[in-house]
């Protein structure tokens, strides 16, 4: 490999990554558009001024089948191929393209910053399980744990007798008495 260059198997290993991002069913050998997204914003090729993400979109679109939602390999090196030409202008194609490969190689699908966990003196207020009262407390035990179903759900009495009644199991007695 010459200095400078990028191999198409590094590329196809970013691919491969961000492929199977977000999907537990996904094998690796083709791209849906979400994630062909991400991958041009997490590997800077989205830059808001020359590629944006309606170009993206756009690329994407041309290059996978009419029927299909996802694109392969091969599709994908042919929208990096027509994107590289507007992310580095005034730069030979396959000198863009290499420039493109290099932002692409060693990347991984990127988690941080999506969802921020709120740290407040409230959130934390409603969360304490040890100032519940009334029926909320019956949900969880001494450690803060929920109890599930069982904290939850009223669990109906199916002896026969009226709810509340006081001589349940008192009627054999009755009756023998008499």
């Amino acid at each position: 490999m010459a200095e400078g260059t990028v191999s198409v198997a590094e590329v196809e290993t970013a691919f491969q990554k961000f492929a199977v991002h977000g999907d537990s069913k996904a094998t690796g050998k083709e791209m849906n558009g979400k994630n062909f997204v991400k991958l041009c914003k997490d590997c800077k090729i989205i830059d808001g001024k020359n590629v944006t993400t309606t170009d993206v979109d756009i690329v994407f679109s041309k290059n996978k089948a009419k029927s299909a939602r996802v694109i392969t390999l091969e599709q994908f090196n042919q929208a990096l191929t027509e994107l590289a030409p507007k992310r580095f202008k005034g730069k030979s194609k396959e000198e863009s393209l290499q420039q493109l490969y290099s932002l692409i190689v060693g990347k991984e699908p990127a988690n941080i910053g999506v969802t921020k966990v709120a740290k407040a003196a409230a959130v934390d207020r409603l969360t304490d399980t040890t100032k519940y009262t009334g029926a909320h407390k019956e949900r969880f035990d001494e450690s803060g744990k929920g109890k599930g179903k069982v904290g939850r759900a009223d669990v109906p009495d199916d002896s026969g007798y009226v709810g509340a009644y006081k001589g349940s199991g008192s009627y054999d007695e009755k009756v023998k008495d008499a």
